[in-house]
């Protein structure tokens, strides 16, 4: 049973002095002891710990306080860091006198709410307002608390691995719990429910959900999947990088706005393991910090963002723009950006589909990163995808093989990629090879590899496939409305020109906007756009011109 303690909100206070930290501490208890843990740490590394503890136990956590100079890790590095295990806690940073040209900037760094100067006193004058303040401002905003889901499934379904992929990629914690494992036998006999039924999600709530939809699913853990409006300025059909900024730029420009998910925000990217060319980020980051950070951005600014509906089709009603729903509703703008991204191609070899979900996985399958320990994982993939994916998986697997067509990296990967993969001794390039079939029973158990240079062919053994084999548009239900190339990508701006002619059934006086389809009041950004750069950082771009041009065509 959870202690009452336990339950209760969280200031942690991070100080190396231990004459300082057990002085804040005091001040801290008297004043919010009965209603708050007061915890210490004396390092940045310490508190970490401990705030990743708090973090899997669901406990939450109000005021983060850190002194700026810590050695190992000063209170703004901390505080970055912290931020993406509790990003609704309010921070604050304690410097001197002659520090406080770095806590001004760590406001832009981490976001700061407010930085004390040392010493204060007396407390009631110069420590308290401020964090009465800021516990008030937290007890008031939106902080969903992190609780604990339990999925129970089997190992090698395709469906359980599937549900965890969807829950891991959404940023929400849950435990897994193996059917034919003891704990997981008893929680199948508690939901009433058997092993073939699988999987079973338990939600913090007690309710057991047998093999639920994505969005049965996102309803009890806690996703809005229902828009609160009927009408917008702007509606965002697509989640990754394009469409989270411009979701961003629209709402803080004041557009009504609205973003449409089919699975979780973050795209492609996403489910990068670490992006280190992303301008800002000296050190990288992973793209579920990325798409969390941007996610939190545009809901801070009042965008709406809907998940677990699939659009599938587009309408002009006058001046009104319709995107309809797979279960049959339909949400109507002035405006719509389709930032719908790319898919990964499935890979055509003999076996692979059979295999999918059961030691196959197109992308990374976040899940899957802890079970490569001690393992042989094969990579098929030539771009900076498979590259980050064959770096990170390399920290834990015995060996991972980059299985390339083409015959060096250097024609589609980046320069700082292939450098660190050099260095990795347990990356193996395999160039001139591809992946021709693939065989096992209840899982993956080997894969044929062929040298296209030679043409012999080897077996070898493997449990887990990963496929980055390039990518195409899934923009089918754009049939018949918006103009797109062969491939299947959405044209826009100058390319919709023939001979300097508009497109058939333009009406307006003027010609398209740069990224502004066939249809007015309609435009793209990122991958989904012909020949646009496929890099985040120009995604981000795209979808931030969009809303400029949004604001040109309403006005």
């Amino acid at each position: 049973m959870t202690s009452p303690a336990a339950t209760k909100p969280a200031i942690l206070s991070v100080d190396d002095d231990p004459g300082v930290s057990r002085a804040v501490v005091r001040d801290l208890r008297r004043r919010y002891g009965a209603d708050y843990r007061i915890l210490r740490a004396e390092s940045g590394a310490q508190a970490l710990d401990a705030l990743r503890e708090m973090k899997l136990r669901g406990q939450p956590v109000a005021v983060l306080i850190a002194d700026y100079r810590m050695p190992g890790m000063d209170g703004i590095e901390f505080l970055e860091q912290a931020m993406d295990l509790h990003p609704y806690a309010r921070r604050v940073l304690l410097t001197a006198y002659a520090d406080t040209s770095a806590a001004i900037d760590a406001i832009n760094v981490v976001d700061l709410d407010h930085y004390l100067l040392k010493p204060w006193d007396p407390p009631e004058e110069k420590l308290y307002p401020v964090l009465d303040g800021l516990l008030d401002a937290w007890r008031s905003s939106e902080h969903r608390p992190v609780t604990e889901t339990k999925v129970v499934g089997n190992r090698w379904s395709p469906r359980s691995s599937q549900v965890r992929e969807f829950l891991a990629r959404n940023q929400l914690p849950y435990r897994w719990y193996p059917a034919d494992e003891p704990e997981g036998a008893r929680l199948l006999e508690a939901a009433g429910a058997e092993p073939e039924r699988c999987p079973v999600v338990i939600t913090s709530a007690g309710t057991a959900l047998v093999q639920p939809s994505d969005s049965e699913l996102a309803e009890h853990v806690g996703l809005t999947v229902n828009p609160a409006g009927e009408f917008y300025d702007l509606i965002v059909v697509g989640g990754g990088p394009a469409g989270l900024g411009a979701a961003v730029y629209g709402a803080s420009e004041g557009l009504r706005t609205v973003l449409v998910e089919r699975t979780a925000t973050g795209g492609q990217a996403g489910q990068s393991s670490r992006i280190e060319n992303y301008l800002g980020f000296p050190d990288g980051l992973s793209g579920a910090q990325l798409a969390d950070r941007a996610r939190r951005q545009a809901a801070k600014f009042g965008a709406e963002v809907i998940t677990t509906r699939e659009v599938v089709g587009l309408e002009v009603h006058g001046s009104a723009r319709t995107v309809r729903f797979a279960d049959g509703g339909s949400l109507c703008a002035h405006t719509v950006i389709i930032a719908t991204g790319v898919d990964y191609r499935r890979h055509p070899a003999p076996g692979v589909d059979d295999f999918t979900g059961r030691g196959v996985y197109y992308g990374s399958a976040m899940t899957e990163a802890s079970e490569c320990a001690d393992h042989d994982v094969y990579i098929v993939g030539g771009a900076n995808s498979a590259g980050q994916a064959a770096v990170f998986l390399s920290r834990n697997a015995r060996t991972v093989h980059l299985v390339v067509r083409a015959d060096s990296l250097e024609r589609s990967m980046s320069h700082y990629l292939i450098q660190q993969i050099a260095q990795i001794p347990n990356i193996e390039v395999h160039t001139c090879t591809e992946v021709v079939a693939a065989d096992g029973d209840e899982r993956l158990r080997q894969i044929v590899l062929r040298d296209n240079r030679t043409g012999a062919e080897e077996k070898a053994d493997a449990e887990r496939l990963f496929l980055f084999i390039g990518a195409a548009p899934q923009t089918d239900w754009l049939d018949g409305v918006v103009k797109r190339d062969e491939a299947g990508y959405v044209l826009a701006g100058p390319d919709l020109l023939v001979e300097g002619a508009r497109p058939a059934g333009w009406e307006l006086p003027r010609p398209p906007h740069h990224l502004e389809t066939s249809v007015p009041g309609v435009f793209v950004a990122g991958d989904v756009h012909a020949e646009s750069a496929k890099r985040v950082a120009s995604a981000v771009g795209e979808g931030a011109m969009a809303v400029m041009l949004v604001h040109r065509y309403l006005a």
